[in-house]
């Protein structure tokens, strides 16, 4: 297949020059070599010095070029350089017997990836901290087979000129630089272009803890590699185009997962979820420019623009982006989770509530009113959201300094929380203690000056088994402050699932409750796909007012652009930086 590559690709570059004068010929050159060009990006090497084009600024010239006449002409140079990079690409693989690139699967140096001239890099990726019975060092890079063959003894003794082969598992050991042995090892060798960083990529599993992994680090780096940065394994799988950039952060995200919920969106993110997507609405974007373009030299060739379908079409991506969009808010809950704070006048249940909800005694519990004098935090997992809820202070006239100090932190809990539940009785019902608990904390209404509490709330009836039928009778301001209102029993747990449910439901996140999850989009994606939905307004509203095409193009470009840097096929050095820098190093 890649001697095929080559052979195409040589047709292309060398026929282009002579055809641009026919614009017949021009348009089966320029769309070969737009094929050409994909193809060879996703299946042969770079060459070293070769600086990779944007796959679809490269499929978009060329479509513009096939358009034929003097815009054909126009864009000569740029499709030209298309079949140029192609041709580049499969020549600088290793040539079998044949004069086509090699298929030999066997990379390094040669194989020509965009990080060939870069470092070999060594890091931990596991065991550093933790007392493992195994930690894992990975190498990668072009000299990383020979920085193996430097400190690994394959079966425990030296042999001249040894190589690792790919996919093979070696026993031995390891040694510094002095011929010591430090540790017995196993040693997975992964070349290039079968690893994670499409470069030749070792792994060595020693024993775990500090001192075995430095010392093996230590003479790793000794023998030639330097440390890796944060995410700098990541960051070379996405330059060699092992992944886009999406499927980049949802490796960190599935890293970070502090549910299986959230491990569940980042593993869909990373089969592609968010980038085929995106992609898709993409190249929507850019069929409808093309369309347009095509129009500003050629309407009469090609009849009048169907204003009304091009509408309809900037329409049905609008929804695209949207339904992209609806996701944010559900990747932001997965990732971050929520501060709930329990908060209510003394003995109405708070601790016991905590305690039945997380089945633990995290809470000491009596019946003498004041016993939680501190905030007591707990975890818990709902519907795949991690929530940390703080049970505080019953809050009242403090009778000593301490109570005074508990009551404030309560305070301070409630305002900053993201939910807060107040507790009452349901057997005593709302009593006038509750009411300058609400004044406190929430003054005359949510929104108002003397509003202490910014998220959201719920009101939960506790001790609903001492209240039998009867329901809590509540002010008609209360009634509005408060989303929903929920009977519980501590005791029996009686209620705790309603109280989940409206929690995720007041949290924004319906579709969590029910148990679905999918993939979601990150804060710098929703950013991206703002941008691009609000440039395909700005084409409704220009195709709505009937003014030029030209004007149509620019907010399509526009779109395409920021669509463009989800995926990374348009971004620049400091979003990468950006990205990058929050990865933990050894990924």
């Amino acid at each position: 297949q890649r001697g095929e590559l080559w052979r195409r690709a040589q047709r292309a570059k060398t026929a282009l020059l002579p055809q641009l004068s026919c614009p017949g010929a021009m348009r089966a050159l320029a769309s070969d070599a737009a094929r050409v060009w994909h193809d060879a990006a996703s299946l042969a090497p770079r060459g070293a010095g070769w600086r990779r084009p944007s796959r679809p600024a490269i499929c978009d010239t060329a479509r513009a070029a096939a358009h034929g006449g003097h815009r054909a002409r126009r864009h000569a140079g740029a499709v030209r350089r298309a079949a140029a990079a192609a041709a580049a690409a499969t020549d600088a693989a290793p040539r079998d017997g044949n004069g086509g690139p090699s298929t030999s699967g066997r990379g390094g140096e040669g194989y020509g990836l965009v990080t060939a001239g870069e470092d070999t890099i060594a890091s931990v990726v596991t065991g550093v901290t933790t007392q493992g019975s195994v930690a894992v060092i990975r190498i990668s890079g072009a000299a990383a087979p020979e920085i193996a063959s430097r400190v690994f003894w394959p079966g425990g003794h030296f042999k001249f000129g040894w190589r690792p082969e790919s996919h093979r598992v070696y026993y031995g050991s390891v040694v510094d630089s002095g011929g010591a042995v430090i540790d017995e090892a196993v040693l997975v060798p992964m070349l290039a272009p079968r690893s994670y960083t499409r470069e030749d990529v070792i792994e060595l599993q020693v024993h775990g803890g500090p001192v075995c992994c430095r010392r093996v680090l230590t003479a790793v780096i000794e023998a030639g590699a330097r440390p890796a940065r944060p995410g700098e394994f990541t960051l070379r799988a996405f330059l060699n185009g092992r992944l886009d950039l999406s499927q980049a952060e949802s490796v960190m995200q599935l890293v970070t997962a502090r549910t299986a919920a959230a491990a569940d969106s980042a593993l869909a993110g990373l089969r592609g979820g968010v980038g085929e997507t995106v992609r898709r609405i993409r190249e929507g974007v850019i069929d409808a420019l093309v369309e347009v373009e095509a129009r500003l030299d050629f309407e009469e060739d090609l009849g009048p623009l169907d204003s009304e379908a091009v509408r309809a079409s900037v329409s049905g991506l609008q929804q695209d982006i949207e339904a992209a969009l609806r996701t944010a808010r559900e990747g932001a809950l997965l990732r971050n989770g929520l501060q709930v704070a329990i908060v209510g006048r003394p003995n109405v249940g708070k601790s016991s509530l905590l305690n039945a909800w997380t089945k633990t005694e995290r809470a000491i519990v009596t019946d003498i009113a004041g016993t939680t004098r501190d905030v007591v935090e707990a975890g818990l997992t709902v519907g795949g959201v991690p929530l940390t809820l703080l049970d505080t202070a019953g809050i009242r006239a403090a009778s000593d300094a301490v109570e005074a100090i508990g009551v404030e932190r309560s305070q301070a809990a409630a305002a900053g929380a993201d939910i807060v539940v107040m507790v009452v009785d349901a057997a005593s019902g709302w009593t006038e203690a509750d009411g300058e608990i609400f004044s406190g904390l929430w003054g005359k209404g949510p929104g108002t000056r003397g509003c202490k509490v910014k998220g959201a709330a719920l009101l939960v009836a506790n001790k609903a088994d001492l209240a039998g039928d009867r329901e809590v009778q509540l002010p008609l301001l209360v009634k509005e402050a408060f989303h929903a209102v929920v009977r519980t029993c501590a005791v029996s747990r009686e209620g705790l699932g309603s109280l989940e449910e409206a929690i995720l439901q007041l949290a924004g996140a319906p579709q969590l409750a029910s148990g679905g999850v999918s993939w979601t989009v990150n804060e710098r994606q929703a950013e991206a796909l703002v941008r691009a939905h609000e440039a395909l307004m700005r084409v409704s509203q220009t195709i709505a007012e009937g003014l030029p095409y030209d004007l149509w193009t620019i907010d399509l470009r526009g779109a395409a652009l920021a669509l463009g840097e989800v995926s990374g096929d348009e971004v620049g050095e400091e979003v990468l930086d950006s990205v990058f820098a929050r990865f933990c190093i050894g990924k």
